[in-house]
């Protein structure tokens, strides 16, 4: 259901009755709307402010916009300026509930958290879907000067001192609907609220002029920086300080597996590196791979020969039952950073004012 819902909002489904859907839905992204901007009203009216800098990376769609990367860039550069910093994140899909420090594996912490605490293996990672107690456990616990918030776009409830806001050049607002007729989780007029865009994936998007006209009538005081996600390397599974180099796989034949929110962008990444796709496995975006799948995709690669896999390393963490299935399959995981390809010295002039204020 939740597939064919999301194929609804964007288009992808045409018929008959799927128009007929659609026309409802669109009546519920109408009042969706209106419940949101008074929900915002009232937010904004008196938000919480916390006793260090709060910074904010979002997005307003559904779907991957690269807001993970771009958090853990910020964290290492403000820790390279000698700032104390702690990630909080809501840890979407995580199997417990209650919040916590996490220090076990990604079922209770959620994929993204737990592949933050892999690569930023010194900085605080707090979990809970309450922002503001978990910011306070962080400072309490840590002594930290600044929070980054990972998709806290939508916490209007807090004040932030930086509200950045990711966007994916090769589809950076879908139909301009509302959800659950569209994909966005807010009103375009929100973009308002920003102090920086952060355009991602322009090298996939060979014309982004319309894109930064429109963002420059909305909020002319925000900044649009354009970024590109870079490989950087290979990896086995199990083994991520082994980084092996980018042409290790090419002209390789390979299944590519992956459950994120901007699958064909990574199907587009491997290509790129001359790598031959024989099969493509999708999942939805945090599907939490069974045993079942991962015989299935074993069973289906060796029919067809090939002795690779290649995912994310989001995907990855989820993947690590792969190991106690007895296959003749070696998967490998792309690692990427984001790289900001314009404007990178005002984007760090903007992160390093806060501390001046």
């Amino acid at each position: 259901m939740r597939d064919y819902l999301y194929n609804l909002a964007t288009d992808k489904y045409n018929s008959f009755i799927a128009n007929l859907i659609k026309a409802l839905l669109l009546a519920v992204s109408f009042i969706y709307g209106l419940v949101v901007r008074i929900i915002i009203l009232i937010y904004r009216l008196k938000p919480y402010r916390l006793n260090c800098k709060v910074v904010s990376i979002g997005n307003i769609t559904l779907g991957g916009t690269g807001k993970t990367s771009l958090v853990e860039y910020i964290v290492r550069y403000l820790q390279q300026q000698g700032h104390k910093v702690a990630i909080v994140t809501r840890g979407y899909k995580k199997l417990r509930t209650k919040y916590q420090v996490p220090s076990t594996g990604y079922t209770t912490m959620g994929d993204e958290p737990y592949m933050l605490q892999q690569n930023l293996k010194n900085i605080p990672i707090i979990v809970d879907a309450n922002r503001i107690r978990g910011a306070k456990l962080a400072m309490r616990k840590h002594g930290i000067d600044t929070v980054i918030l990972d998709d806290g776009f939508q916490q209007w409830k807090l004040r932030k001192d930086l509200d950045i806001v990711t966007i994916d050049a090769t589809d950076p607002f879908g139909n301009c609907r509302l959800i659950p007729r569209g994909i966005l989780r807010e009103p375009l007029s929100s973009f308002r609220r920003a102090d920086i865009f952060v355009l991602t994936k322009t090298n996939l998007n060979p014309d982004i002029t319309d894109i930064k006209s429109f963002l420059n009538s909305i909020n002319p005081r925000a900044p649009v920086i354009e970024s590109i996600h870079q490989p950087t390397g290979f990896y086995r599974t199990g083994k991520a300080n082994e980084l092996l180099e980018l042409d290790i796989l090419k002209a390789k034949t390979v299944s590519l597996v992956s459950a994120i929110g901007d699958p064909d962008s990574f199907e587009n990444l491997i290509r790129s590196l001359g790598i031959d796709i024989g099969l493509v496995f999708v999942f939805t975006d945090h599907h939490p791979y069974s045993r079942k799948d991962l015989k299935d995709i074993i069973k289906e690669s060796q029919k067809k020969n090939i002795d690779t896999i290649v995912t994310t390393e989001k995907d990855a963490v989820r993947l690590s039952q792969l190991s106690t299935v007895n296959c003749q399959l070696t998967a490998f995981v792309l690692r990427i950073e984001i790289k900001i390809t314009k404007n990178e010295q005002e984007f760090h002039n903007r992160l390093l004012k806060l501390y001046s204020l």
